[in-house]
């Protein structure tokens, strides 16, 4: 297994020790288990979608639950009837799937349909958070009036 050493970087960054440790857990979690399948897909600017293959799944199967930069996706599965089967080649077991949100990305809607599980996400800025134009020296903006030639 490769292992990814930070070291370095975390002696000469502050405050990207969530980033590092994001990293480091993505490089664990890669060899692990790929089920359910899914993909991630930029729709706009600040929209994104997460689709995932839940083929065999109701929607009372599923449970999506949104953190704060946090989106889990957990998919339970009654017990399999007695039957005996031949060979078995469809996937019958729950999954437990977590995405790691950037800050202000919130969840805006989840279908599903034909055995695909869609989760549309929305990256929404604060207007607080937003930039800002400073003024040097605290002079107020010039604004042009329209329609005010009375005054001239």
């Amino acid at each position: 297994m490769n292992r990814f050493d930070f070291t370095p970087y975390r002696r000469t960054t502050v405050g990207f020790d969530r980033l590092f440790d994001l990293l480091e857990r993505q490089a664990r979690a890669n060899g692990g288990d790929n089920y359910p399948p899914f993909n991630i897909e930029r729709r706009g600017e600040d929209s994104y979608r997460i689709t995932l293959a839940v083929a065999g799944f109701k929607q009372a199967d599923l449970d999506i639950t949104a953190q704060q930069n946090l989106l889990v996706v957990k998919g339970t599965r009654a017990e399999p009837d007695s039957s005996e089967f031949l060979h078995v080649g469809i996937a019958n077991r729950g999954f437990e799937r977590r995405f790691e949100l950037a800050d202000f990305v919130r969840v805006n809607a989840a279908d599903l349909a034909d055995g695909l599980l869609t989760i549309d996400l929305v990256r929404e800025v604060p207007e607080a958070m937003k930039p800002k134009k400073v003024l040097i020296g605290g002079q107020t903006p010039l604004q042009v009036v329209e329609g005010d030639s009375a005054a001239a």
